[in-house]
């Protein structure tokens, strides 16, 4: 019997696989980086090869580019990926661009994918032959350059940043495929319309990869002939936008609705909590920042906003999402459209300074307690005005600060919502201390 491993065989190879560019002509989107006269265009274009970051979304062709960059410049590739790989791969990758270098006189390009991987000490193995020009180093990464990379390879690296591909780009891609005999569908016949690409092309978010294996399942499912959109639906159904729990975009979206909030923008905020919701962000986290909102950017100006904001977590909880993600969009339309105070906040990191700025001074004899007669002896207590008894509920001119801090202010309310009212209150509170004081020294 033939054994059927043996038979001859081509190797499956996805669709996003055989359509990788191999021209930089083939290459769609990132034209603020590879137009003609671009600074990294000229890169390729002259061959002059510097180490580099490229940080982006998943996608958006950083591997692709590289490859580009070493067909080009006619220099050794080796691809290292951060996922699988440990210094014992980046030794052996370093030894082996050394024997290049020594055989052919080439230099080595050293792709390492997913590099915010390796820990600050693997990334420092890099270093010596960055700089002594071992290995071209270019690192692709879908985090912030700035916190997940060490200094040093900052230092000895340019930045690229790299951005999600536009519906158009992503439709060219698809339109590229489609085409194409050779690597694509281009030898079957696949009727599809402008409108079906474009649904294809939003379920991909800005993703050139992600089009592609939409467009592979699609094919796969229909096999030839016109393409249904009911066929688009079932292909599309369940495709989630790009929301990366604890990374930048998740940071991102979460200080877009924040800021939307705060200022005053209710379709915005209600734009990006739908948005959250829509990738999949859990809405307890989003009702846990409006109540943070509610003291640090609206505080005693509506000090309701507190009490709703609260409530929606609650209601929440109760209700569970498909009511409870209601009362979040109630309670953040509240908080947008309430009058806006950061005293509050300001104040208390006003006295957190003061604090950790000064020595820590005794508490005023007067405002200590005295509940036995030792303390009472030692004058714990005594003067104290209790405010109940005084006129109005105010011990004017009293002081509860240690006096050598006396004259002190952190709270200064502003002129919008309650806080006007609560502005005016201390203001007259003021004048009677001052009253009382000038009273004193007539005395």
């Amino acid at each position: 019997m033939q054994d059927l491993f043996s038979q001859d065989q081509t190797p499956y190879e996805p669709l996003a696989a055989r359509m990788r560019p191999k021209t930089v002509s083939e290459f769609f989107g990132q034209q603020h980086l590879l137009a003609p006269g671009k600074l990294l265009r000229r890169a390729i274009d002259e061959s002059r090869l510097h180490s580099m970051i490229f940080w982006g979304p998943p996608g958006v062709g950083k591997t692709t580019l590289a490859n580009l960059i070493a067909e080009n410049c006619q220099v050794h590739l080796q691809m290292l990926s951060a996922v699988f790989s440990g210094v014992k791969d980046i030794r052996a990758a370093i030894e082996q661009a050394k024997i290049n270098r020594q055989q052919t006189g080439k230099q080595t390009l050293l792709f390492v994918d997913e590099i915010h991987r390796f820990s600050k000490s693997q990334q420092d193995a890099f270093l010596p032959y960055v700089e002594d020009g071992t290995v071209v180093f270019i690192g692709a990464t879908t985090e912030n350059p700035s916190f997940e990379l060490n200094n040093a390879l900052l230092s000895r690296a340019r930045v690229y940043v790299l951005k999600s591909l536009s519906n158009e780009d992503i439709i060219d891609v698809l339109h590229r495929a489609l085409n194409d005999k050779e690597r694509g569908f281009g030898a079957k016949q696949i009727v599809i319309t402008d409108s079906q690409l474009l649904l294809l092309a939003q379920s991909a978010d800005g993703d050139a990869r992600r089009s592609l294996n939409l467009l592979e399942n699609l094919v796969e499912m229909i096999g030839e002939g016109s393409v249904s959109d009911e066929d688009v639906d079932q292909i599309t159904m369940g495709s989630v936008k790009r929301y990366d729990k604890e990374g930048d975009i998740y940071y991102d979206q979460i200080s877009a609705f924040h800021k939307s909030v705060r200022g005053s923008s209710t379709d915005g905020a209600l734009y990006w909590y739908a948005r959250m919701l829509d990738a999949g962000c859990d809405p307890l986290y989003v009702v846990r920042r409006l109540v943070a909102i509610a003291s640090e950017d609206i505080g005693n100006a509506d000090p309701r906003a507190l009490e709703i904001t609260l409530n929606a977590w609650d209601a929440f909880t109760r209700l569970g999402p498909a009511e409870g993600e209601r009362a979040i969009a109630h309670a953040a339309v509240y908080c947008a459209c309430a009058p806006k105070s950061n005293a509050v906040y300001t104040a208390f990191n006003a006295a957190k300074k003061l604090v950790s700025e000064t020595p820590s001074y005794e508490v005023p004899h007067h405002i200590r307690n005295a509940p036995t007669k030792l303390m009472t002896d030692l004058g714990y207590g005594a003067e104290y005005r209790y405010a109940h008894s005084e006129d109005g509920a105010y011990a004017a001119g009293e002081s509860y600060f240690p006096k050598e801090l006396k004259g002190v202010r952190l709270y200064h309310p502003s002129e919008r919502g309650l806080e006007a009212k609560i502005k005016a209150r201390l203001e007259y509170l003021a004048s009677l201390d001052r009253a009382s004081l000038q009273k004193r020294y007539s005395d």
